[in-house]
């Protein structure tokens, strides 16, 4: 790819040493994330080492994918070729259940599979109550999505 010659896929996350394992969970359809082996706190973003406790490398653990849906934007063009195309759409911020602290993003759908522009911004409420589904975008990338719970 040249630097004139626009991206056709997504941008995608970083998935670094510390992260690999949050997306290798998601490809299972599990939602998993680190948390803290001395008190068992939850950690996100993922990191090396914990920032409570003796500071020792997390553990990674199944959570539970359900939250509150406690902010969102709604992007509109000008933007990448390849979100213009799909604009507007939404993108979420996920408190969830198990610890409020922790905040995913991703985008709310319909119903499993469907597009993340379907909603209008004025279907979506902030404390919504959601769920997470998966959405594989290819062998490699299966993507955290949301649906109302």
């Amino acid at each position: 790819m040249t630097a004139s010659t626009p991206p056709t896929d997504p941008i995608l996350p970083v998935c670094d040493e510390d992260a690999r394992p949050f997306y290798e969970a998601t490809r299972t359809g599990v939602l998993k994330i680190q948390r803290c082996v001395d008190t068992r706190r939850w950690i996100f973003p993922p990191r090396p080492v914990s920032p409570w406790g003796a500071h020792r490398a997390p553990e990674w653990a199944e959570i539970e994918g359900k939250g509150t849906l406690w902010s969102f934007v709604v992007p509109h063009p000008p933007l990448l070729p390849y979100f213009a195309e799909r604009a507007p759409y939404n993108v979420i911020l996920v408190a969830l259940d198990a610890d409020p602290t922790i905040r995913l993003t991703g985008n709310l759908l319909r119903e499993e599979g469907g597009s993340i522009g379907a909603f209008d911004a004025a279907q979506i409420e902030i404390g919504a109550r959601v769920r997470v589904v998966f959405d594989r975008l290819d062998d490699e990338w299966t993507l955290p999505r949301w649906v109302l719970a």
